[in-house]
């Protein structure tokens, strides 16, 4: 009842998730990225430990493949589990568990990897990867949102979603983007309004934190 994507951004080095859910707390259970690092998601019957853990791999130098074998070694519960990795390098990987029995599927682009689970047909992460790769010139956080859009005007999930995450890191141990929508009615078009109110601050919000004195007047 989920749909993904992780993504890089080959101009920038940016990386980042998105996802959309008909469940609650999708951004804090499925979504982690690391800046100079990678991101990777886990979804279908949720393990949280699995994405911090895949981001220690990710740091201690694996590639993504490398990261899906680690986290699938030695798990009982692998066999639920859903996962997608981008590597430092832009490499991609994912895990679709033996144990998934609804509609689900996986694709692989250039810097980028869609999942969904309980989706209404395959087409759904095709289109998602088609989407996030069209717009190459646009900041990440934007293609990522596009994926999910078209995800969802490619079938989506078969239960009306009701949360939604756009996670972006660059340069800072904190995020570039943190945007989450929990249980609305629309939460792609909340989220997309959440966005380009966001998008045209962000770099104020970044400077707040590490050049305070370059704001306009600081002190005020």
């Amino acid at each position: 009842m989920t749909y993904s994507l992780v993504g890089k951004c080959g101009r920038t080095g940016m990386f980042g998730a998105a996802v959309t859910t008909s469940s609650i707390n999708v951004g804090a259970r499925c979504a982690h990225a690391k800046a100079g690092i990678g991101a990777v998601l886990t979804q279908h019957l949720t393990d949280n430990r699995l994405g911090p853990l895949g981001i220690k791999h990710l740091e201690d130098g694996k590639a993504a493949p490398q990261v899906i074998e680690a986290l699938a070694a030695h798990n009982p519960t692998i066999g639920w589990r859903q996962l997608a990795v981008v590597d430092r390098d832009g490499g991609t990987d994912f895990h679709n568990g033996d144990r998934i029995t609804s509609i689900h599927g996986a694709a692989t682009g250039n810097g980028c990897c869609a999942i969904g689970n309980i989706i209404r047909n395959e087409d759904v992460p095709r289109s998602m990867v088609g989407a996030f790769e069209e717009r190459a010139d646009a900041h990440l956080a934007e293609r990522l949102l596009l994926a999910l859009e078209a995800g969802y005007a490619a079938g989506g999930e078969l239960k009306q979603i009701k949360s939604a995450v756009l996670l972006v890191v660059h340069e800072q141990s904190f995020p570039l983007v943190d945007l989450r929508v929990e249980y609305d009615r629309s939460p792609l078009t909340e989220l997309r309004f959440l966005w380009e109110t966001y998008q045209p601050q962000m770099d104020y919000y970044v400077n707040q934190a590490i050049d305070p004195a370059s704001l306009p007047n600081p002190g005020g």
